[in-house]
């Protein structure tokens, strides 16, 4: 089983969490991008600004781990960025491989959610009236 992951300052790349996925045994790889939007609750959002625990990064291969070890999963790439990031960039990058589809949709999918439960990444919103906010913050 590989597992990748990884939080970073660098730009986040998709078609590259793809191919370190990549195996011959699989018939299925399934990726995710979390990518900035320009909008949160009908406000015009400008930019965001992650800032991970400490820990982050280690809550992160625990979590692709867990995905990794369930029977069909082959492989497991995921990364979520840090720092400031603008409108369109890529927040978290993730992909799965599987023999079959349903099984990589189903794993990327719960990836994806579990992380959005337990990463100890927080985001400041920064809004074009110049207000901002904090988000995932205890």
């Amino acid at each position: 089983m590989l597992v990748m992951a990884a939080v970073s300052t660098a730009v986040l790349d998709i078609a590259g969490h793809e191919r370190a996925v990549a195996d011959p045994r699989a018939g299925a790889v399934v990726s995710f991008a979390g990518v900035v939007r320009d909008h949160d609750g009908g406000r015009s959002v400008t930019r965001l600004q992650y800032e991970g625990h400490p820990t982050a990064e280690a809550v992160l291969r625990e979590v692709a781990e867990e995905i990794a070890k369930q029977p069909d999963v082959i492989a497991v790439a995921v990364s979520h960025r840090i720092g400031e990031l603008d409108v369109g960039d890529i927040a978290l990058a993730a992909a799965v491989a599987t023999a079959h589809r349903a099984a990589a949709f189903a794993a990327c999918a719960r990836l994806v959610d579990e992380l959005k439960a337990r990463l100890p990444i927080w985001k400041r919103q920064v809004f074009a009236d110049g207000t901002e906010e904090w988000v995932n913050c205890p």
